[in-house]
């Protein structure tokens, strides 16, 4: 019997469930793909942080699994809650794309070169507000942009906005790496990435042995102590994955190395942390939870209560 693979319907949802797939059927394992709409899907107008509700483009996936109708998860990690669902677990990842973001412009090569008043497009909180703390003393105008990646870029080429923020990850899955130079990339430690950013979270049952043992099999240990670190980070912040929080983990000389950020809503603030630990699965998640403490000040909890209380106003 094949393994059902649960996936959005965007082209890079697909992209990322067909790479899957390649992974399973190299270890001789048939699969099939199955879509899944998400509330992100359906809603593509609202803002991410309107939309309130943690896991927009993750729940309906995780309850296809809970009810059995299909076997295998395929996130985009970012995009995946780190609270824990009962009965489900992040069991594997596979290799990592580049984790920066991109300045994508027709009419500028990077931020710095955007005159007052330009308009630049994003989705996520965590790249406008670290935008914004790169061009203190602008005025230009960061506003919300949804859509996939191909929807972002027709906005961008038919002069909608000025620039457009994008993970490189994605750019280049889709064939659009011909947008990306080095004066574009918006990359660490300057730019820090959403967490997991660029990386694949595969999720299943806990209680499927056999799709569990199957991940095992196609599972990057060293990919998974980093983004595990990451994604302990920011669930020790209990910020959510739409709060302006960036984290970026690698290994280093048999050491995993974790960079932390928060920000101010208005980006005027930045807080970082710097840490390194273990390389295992345990003492990477005792890491994230050590940088998040460390991290943890009256300013950095206000910037996460203000966070909290929009998505309470919202009632999601």
């Amino acid at each position: 019997m094949a393994i059902r693979i649960g996936t959005r319907s965007s082209a890079l949802a697909l992209w990322q469930a067909d790479r899957v797939r390649e992974e399973l059927e190299k270890e001789s394992i048939d699969a099939e793909i199955v879509r899944v709409k998400t509330a992100g899907d359906r809603n593509r107008t609202d803002p991410i942080l309107n939309l309130g509700a943690q896991g927009v483009f993750a729940k309906e996936i995780q309850l296809a699994l809970l009810e059995n109708r299909i076997d295998l998860a395929v996130h985009s990690l970012k995009d995946l809650p780190v609270e824990p669902v009962p009965g489900l677990v992040f069991a594997a990842t596979l290799d990592r794309e580049e984790v920066s973001d991109v300045f994508v412009s027709v009419k500028y090569k990077t931020p710095d070169e955007l005159p007052d008043g330009a308009r630049v497009g994003t989705g996520s909180l965590r790249r406008r507000c670290q935008l914004a703390h790169r061009l203190r003393g602008k005025d230009v105008r960061i506003d919300d942009l949804r859509g996939n990646v191909e929807t972002r870029l027709k906005k961008l080429d038919a002069g909608e906005y000025d620039a457009v923020i994008l993970a490189a990850a994605g750019l280049k899955r889709l064939g659009f790496g011909g947008r990306i130079d080095d004066a574009r990339r918006l990359a660490p430690p300057e730019f820090l990435p959403a967490p997991g950013q660029g990386a694949l979270g595969l999720e299943c049952r806990a209680d499927d042995a056999g799709t569990l043992a199957v991940l095992e099999k196609i599972n990057r240990r060293e990919v998974y102590a980093a983004v595990t670190a990451e994604r302990a980070f920011l669930a020790a912040l209990r910020g959510g994955c739409i709060a302006p929080i960036g984290a970026y983990a690698r290994l280093e000389e048999g050491r995993l190395v974790l960079d932390g950020r928060i920000l101010s809503l208005d980006g005027t603030g930045q807080y970082d942390v710097h840490t390194s630990g273990g390389s295992d699965a345990g003492a990477a998640r005792r890491l994230g939870e050590a940088a998040a403490e460390k991290l943890t000040t009256p300013e950095v909890r206000s910037i996460l209560d203000e966070v909290n209380r929009i998505r309470e106003r919202n009632g999601k």
